[in-house]
């Protein structure tokens, strides 16, 4: 009988590689609080600040798809040293930048290592960890990343008000070096290697597909979805997105097997974890800029109110795995379900007239869903597929992560952007505009939830 025990070198390599993905998700979501700061310090305008943002995104995104072929042709640690490396390189860079090129130039670096990273963790937890175990440990890597985004804006806004923004990255400096040691001393390699050519068509598709839809969808949180800075790019991307995939699936030597896709029970989990994943994103900058804008509150406030649901659909994402091992994926992912569609209709119900308290208790109940059913469901869909395509299958579920975020926040962005345009009062443009998004993140749930329920295998 195979041991279904998990080794503590195991469980130390998936936190080794968990650091970097919560390290990379903390950095993006605090830098956003300093925005301002740096538009000062450095004499940039809005529209060039954003590009610390945009240009990570872009860089992650445009890397996470290579995850496939990078763990065929090296070995785990190999790839775990290089993402560190990296990661290190840009937080040193962005520390000690004497200037807003140079701290772009960082966070390319750190972009890199954020891309190689993400995927390594559950490749690891796919290679390594024993069938009986699965769920937990994937429900584990799913808090690592889920209680980074919840820690960041509190972080940033917290150090920036106090020691200044470069601590951000001197911070994180020494628990990435903690990071490596770990790795180098516990990461083994369990699966074999397998090299192949690289495939420079695909690649080229990849880095004009993601350049396209990042731009695009940037480019609409100005609230001028019309304009051709949106749409070209945007259409650019979704034909490169076609070409890539009909290359992927009938190319060899593919550089992703996007063949995966046409299981339609796996194509199902990963539409559903698009929309979640949607949603999740969306909420994220609907809230902050209601309590801000509507309520009048501090960023600081808006932070520590979105932290406790963060903190609840966080820790209940071992606990949803576990749940998985017991009973399958079904009943914990149709209990998250309806936790996240009761939080979409009292978020919606109360639209216009959302309390701080209300906004605290809304995201609790909400996140309940996160935690019960966001990880189950890239297990759930994982386990539609066979050992040799489950590398490929890891890397679709992280690239749609990457992507959903961006196009999440960029959608209700521009939905509030344009109430606050068509309004003479901002508090009310804002607070019209967010009920909006927040009916648009209902139907998207409820659309959400009957794909589940009719792709997720039941016990």
């Amino acid at each position: 009988m195979m041991d279904s025990k998990i080794s503590l070198k195991t469980l130390l390599s998936v936190i080794a590689a968990g650091i970097m993905s919560f390290s990379g998700v903390v950095i993006e979501t605090s830098m956003n609080i300093t925005f301002p700061t740096l538009m000062h310090d450095f004499n940039v305008g809005t529209s060039t600040v954003q590009w610390m943002t945009t240009i990570y995104l872009l860089i992650v995104s445009i890397v996470v798809p290579l995850s496939a072929i990078l763990n065929r042709n090296f070995k785990t640690k190999q790839l775990f040293i290089v993402a560190n490396l990296l990661f290190i390189l840009g937080v040193v860079c962005d520390l000690l930048a004497p200037s807003f090129t140079v701290l772009l130039l960082g966070r390319v670096i750190q972009g890199f290592g954020t891309g190689i990273a993400l995927p390594l963790m559950f490749n690891i937890i796919l290679d390594q960890v024993p069938a009986e175990k699965l769920g937990v440990m994937m429900g584990v890597g799913n808090l690592i990343t889920a209680v980074a985004p919840a820690v960041g804006p509190t972080f940033g806004g917290f150090i920036v008000s106090t020691i200044g923004w470069r601590y951000i990255f001197a911070i994180l400096l020494p628990v990435l070096v903690i990071s490596l040691l770990l790795g180098v001393l516990n990461i083994e390699q369990k699966r074999e290697i397998k090299k192949t050519r690289l495939d420079f068509v695909g690649l080229i598709l990849i880095v004009i597909t993601f350049i396209g839809l990042v731009f695009g969808f940037s480019n609409m949180s100005s609230g001028n979805i019309l304009n051709a800075l949106v749409l070209l790019p945007i259409i650019v991307g979704i034909i490169a997105l076609i070409t890539l995939y009909k290359h992927c699936v009938n190319s060899k030597n593919a550089i992703l097997d996007l063949s995966v896709l046409q299981n339609h029970k796996f194509s199902g989990h990963v539409i559903s974890f698009f929309i979640i994943q949607f949603i999740t994103l969306g909420l994220s900058f609907i809230l902050p800029n209601y309590v801000q804008l509507v309520n009048h509150s501090s960023a600081f406030i808006a932070g520590l109110l979105v932290l406790p649901g963060a903190i609840v659909g966080a820790l209940f994402a071992p606990v949803s795995g576990s749940l998985y091992d017991k009973f399958g994926a079904y009943k914990p992912i149709a209990f998250g379900m309806s936790f996240g569609m009761i939080g979409m209709i009292l978020f919606t119900i109360f639209g216009t007239h959302l309390s701080n308290a209300m906004i605290l208790g809304f995201y609790i109940i909400f996140m309940l869903c996160i935690g019960l059913s966001f990880g189950n469901i890239m297990t759930s869909g994982l386990s539609n597929l066979n050992n040799n395509q489950r590398t490929d299958g890891n890397a679709v579920f992280n690239t749609t992560q990457q992507i959903a975020g961006a196009i999440g926040t960029s959608v209700t962005s521009a939905i509030i952007t344009i109430s606050q345009l068509s309004s003479s009062n901002e508090a009310n443009g804002t607070a019209v505009g967010s009920l909006h998004a927040l009916i648009l993140l209902l139907v998207l749930i409820v659309i959400a939830s009957l794909i589940l329920n009719a792709v997720v295998k039941r016990k």
